[in-house]
């Protein structure tokens, strides 16, 4: 997949060289002017930096199928004509609990308008993740992924180390638009803005 051009500037630097930033010094959360300082030893994550594919240059459909952690089974290939964004996340992970107020607030906007927004945890056990999701009172469903196959599914787009993650598929779910760390709800509006205005 080739990348496209950027809706807009990427907020501090190219994707490539933000992971590798993100790889090498630790927790550096997005959404704000400087990065800040590590906050758990061992976290890593995106800069807010984000990419978008125009709908010529998009891949194949992702194909994912999981559990919820409420044990609902959930299939992308049935979400096909709406919006989907996911979202990759842990309880532990600083970037992730600060954003999640801001996602809850997207799903509460764009869900009668056609968008689904699901999460994808790699790393914990029910019980924590629906801790969290009581804590941040999370509106959608989140897949139970230990063994990251949703991870897997993306292709190598979204790095198991760089933590939130953030993806949107188009209608046909094919990958639009990614942030890699703490999205910005504005930067991430107006991706979804954009994917839901292509025709279907």
């Amino acid at each position: 997949m080739r990348p496209g051009t950027h809706r807009t500037a990427v907020l501090r630097s190219a994707v490539g060289l933000g992971l590798a930033a993100a790889l090498l010094a630790g927790c550096a959360p997005g959404g704000t002017t400087e990065n800040a300082a590590a906050v758990d030893a061992g976290y890593e994550a995106g800069d807010g930096s984000f990419t978008t594919w125009k709908a010529a240059e998009r891949g194949d459909p992702v194909e994912h199928t999981g559990t919820s952690y409420d044990g609902t089974e959930i299939d992308l290939a049935d979400w096909r004509g709406d919006v989907v964004v996911l979202n990759f996340w842990y309880a532990a992970c600083p970037p992730c609990r600060a954003e999640a107020p801001d996602l809850a607030a997207i799903h509460a906007d764009y869900s009668d308008q056609g968008v689904r927004m699901l999460g994808i945890n790699p790393r914990d056990d029910a019980g924590t993740a629906q801790a969290f999701e009581r804590t941040f009172s999370v509106p959608y469903p989140s897949l139970h992924d230990e063994q990251a196959r949703g991870v897997a599914a993306l292709e190598g787009l979204v790095p198991l180390q760089a933590m939130p993650s953030t993806v949107v598929l188009d209608r046909e779910g094919r990958v639009a638009a990614r942030i890699l760390g703490q999205a910005d709800p504005t930067i991430l509006r107006g991706l979804v803005d954009d994917v839901l205005a292509e025709e279907a």
